[in-house]
């Protein structure tokens, strides 16, 4: 039935789309009417075809979990707080460990590493304490990222030694591009590059590799984060091969914290949510939410359980998790697919015939970079044309927020001695509410 039905009406082809667009726009310039041109430099059409399709990338079916970040300063409480997210829904835990003296068994304690997917994320080098996680379990997925550590604070581990892998799992955690004000197409191609050179490390000491993780961050530019993630997949399966590597990709997303506020801030749930939606349909393994308030306040039950449920209710309420690969055969999305790998490719590439992404870490390159992008998104901010409801447009002039602030949610600088000029996150409100503040 359905077939004779579809069969009863002419194809009709992208050109002839376009001419009937042409003539309703009455005489209007069609490129300058209707295309939209980004910052990545892609230009946006009004519509994609079938006949226009580029080759589909094919990627594996994803399932993803729920998860729950919790910084490790205390043992016991954070074992109470991870066995109470685990009872409410949270299917993976990942516990930031800051040294070496906290206790992974201690960590662990009652906490079944068979059903919950457990990763350590450290904030140091050590191999005896990463021996010490395979030990407890050889389930325990252990991220340690000196070149992500380099990036961010302007200096190695102190512990780091010749080598940069020391397990069978890296990590390349690209949050800090993406908060710092980095573009899409920068954003995949410092990673792969980023990635590149634990691949030469590994090249050079014959570790095994199992496991690659990429932390990222996504924003709400909707159907680009989508895009992102899964050219994402595509780049990685393209650099893996050359390097002969069958290693797992398990990728791990969080929002980003670029275009968060502290005035009218229940709107930062509404921009959590559709970047959790994005993660999800872009092929994330985990998705860590970002609750509404982590940029002014203290950890706290309340935003963490809203966070949390935010998540369940993609999985339970809105069937989330029903129908692996869901962006599959959008013309829309496998063509800005394309275009995004294609772009970072081309910036990779140049990347490498430069000496690589450490060397120009160290010549500034990519913190210059990163800024160049970050000023132009902070143009398009400061003039309106990039919009944060009720902060730059519609705000709410009853709001106070003085009182309100646990922690310090701007740019804070610490002057200290290091090797490189650290990539510095900043969010494209900070400037406004700051002026704002003092107000009130």
């Amino acid at each position: 039935m359905t077939k004779s039905l579809f069969s009863a009406f002419e194809k009709v082809s992208s050109k002839a789309w376009k001419q009937k667009i042409q003539v309703d726009l009455k005489g209007a310039d069609y490129n300058d009417t209707l295309i939209w041109k980004t910052t990545e430099g892609i230009d946006v059409r009004p519509f994609y075809h079938q006949d226009e399709m580029v080759e589909t990338i094919k990627l594996q079916p994803q399932q993803w979990s729920v998860g729950q970040i919790i910084f490790v300063q205390n043992e016991k409480a954070s074992n109470i707080k991870a066995l109470d997210a685990i009872e409410r829904g949270a299917e993976t835990i990942k516990f930031i460990i800051p040294n070496k003296d906290i206790s992974a068994v201690n960590t662990l304690d009652n906490i079944d590493v068979n059903t919950t997917n457990i990763q350590f994320e450290l904030l140091f080098s050590d191999s005896e304490y990463i021996n010490n996680l395979n030990t407890i379990s050889s389930t325990i997925q252990v991220l340690v990222d000196p070149v992500g550590h380099l990036a961010t604070t302007g200096n190695w581990f102190e512990t780091t030694n010749n080598n940069l892998v020391l397990s069978s799992q890296i990590t390349v955690n690209t949050t800090t591009y993406q908060n710092a004000g980095a573009s899409i197409v920068q954003q995949l191609a410092y990673g792969l590059a980023h990635l590149n050179e634990y691949f030469n490390d590994i090249s050079n000491n014959s570790t095994n590799l199992e496991v690659v993780h990429f932390n990222i961050a996504v924003g709400t530019n909707y159907f680009f984060e989508i895009a992102k993630l899964r050219a994402l997949r595509a780049l990685y399966n393209t650099l893996a091969s050359e390097y002969d590597c069958q290693a797992k990709l398990y990728v791990n997303v969080i929002p980003t914290k670029r275009n968060k506020t502290i005035y009218d801030y229940n709107t930062n749930m509404l921009r959590t949510t559709t970047e959790c939606m994005s993660a999800i349909l872009g092929g994330a393994n985990t998705v860590f939410n970002l609750p509404y308030d982590a940029i002014y306040h203290k950890d706290n039950e309340f935003g963490e359980r809203i966070a949390r449920n935010q998540l369940l209710i993609l999985k339970n309420e809105s069937y989330f998790d029903a129908v692996n690969n869901a962006s599959d055969g959008s013309y829309y999305i496998e063509t800005l697919t394309s275009q995004l790998a294609e772009k970072a490719l081309v910036l990779f590439k140049d990347i490498e015939a430069n000496g690589g992404f450490i060397a120009q870490l160290k010549e500034g390159t990519i913190q210059k970079k990163i800024k160049e992008s970050a000023n132009k998104e902070q143009e398009l901010f400061d003039s309106g044309k990039i919009t944060l409801l009720g902060t730059n447009k519609h705000p709410n002039k009853n709001d106070r927020m003085k009182d309100e602030l646990e922690l310090f949610p701007f740019l804070k600088t610490n002057p200290r001695k290091t090797l490189i000029i650290p990539i510095i996150e900043k969010r494209l409100a900070e400037t406004l509410e700051q002026n704002r503040l003092k107000t009130e």
